[in-house]
């Protein structure tokens, strides 16, 4: 047997290709919440639950698993069109892996750079030293990491604004309990006590969990 190879089933398999695949799976959470919207619904439902000062509630594992939940109805087209391009032409051994993947990447590149401005891959294209496309085809051709890390840093951006907004009315309530308590002389009665249940009334009034999720999920272009 070569150098180099492991005989499976009668069948021969390079070595490197081995390591290549289990660091590619090892690797495979992390790129999929770089490359898809999780990254900025999770951030944003952090944030309203640190608006609301509700501490641990909802919990970490019910925002991760909303997240998860949101992220695949956003990204379901894209998925449809990994699966239909790439997915099923791999199984039916039309395309080789090498094709899989080089097609697998234009959908995903395809989303990332609807959410990402102009300026933020120009940057990133300049740091890099790679010229900044002209048109949408030239963009499908940069290479992945550029795409990944100008996405990856809009999302940041998108969900500390979303971020700001969220916080400003329940600043608004705090404010309101703390002067009122001042002017009643309440000064050791502590204001996030008597303006939690306000906050909640008022996210519950406002039915603020639909209206922030449809207000996320039509974010995405």
């Amino acid at each position: 047997m070569a150098e180099g190879l492991i005989n499976i089933n009668g069948d021969s398999v390079q070595t490197l290709e081995i390591i290549y695949l289990t660091t590619l799976i090892s690797l495979f959470p992390t790129l999929v919440v770089m490359m898809t919207s999780f990254t900025r619904y999770v951030i944003t439902c952090s944030f309203i639950r640190s608006a609301m000062g509700t501490q641990q509630v909802p919990p970490n594992i019910v925002l991760i698993g909303i997240s998860l939940i949101l992220t695949l109805f956003t990204m379901t087209p894209t998925l449809d069109d990994i699966k239909t391009y790439a997915y099923d032409p791999y199984v039916a051994e039309r395309i080789t892996q090498e094709e899989f993947f080089d097609r697998a990447q234009v959908p995903l590149k395809d989303f990332m750079l609807r959410q990402t401005p102009s300026e933020t891959m120009q940057m990133y294209c300049e740091l890099s030293d790679t010229e900044y496309p002209k048109n949408d085809e030239e963009a499908l051709e940069l290479p992945m990491h550029i795409v990944i890390a100008a996405f990856v840093t809009n999302e940041l951006k998108r969900a500390f604004e979303i971020g700001f907004y969220l916080y400003i009315p329940f600043m608004l309530i705090d404010i309101v309990v703390s002067s009122t308590l001042m002017s009643m002389g309440m000064i050791m009665l502590p204001p996030s006590m008597i303006s939690m249940p306000f906050k909640l009334l008022l996210f519950v009034a406002l039915d603020g969990w639909q209206l922030l999720f449809s207000t996320l999920v039509q974010g995405f272009r």
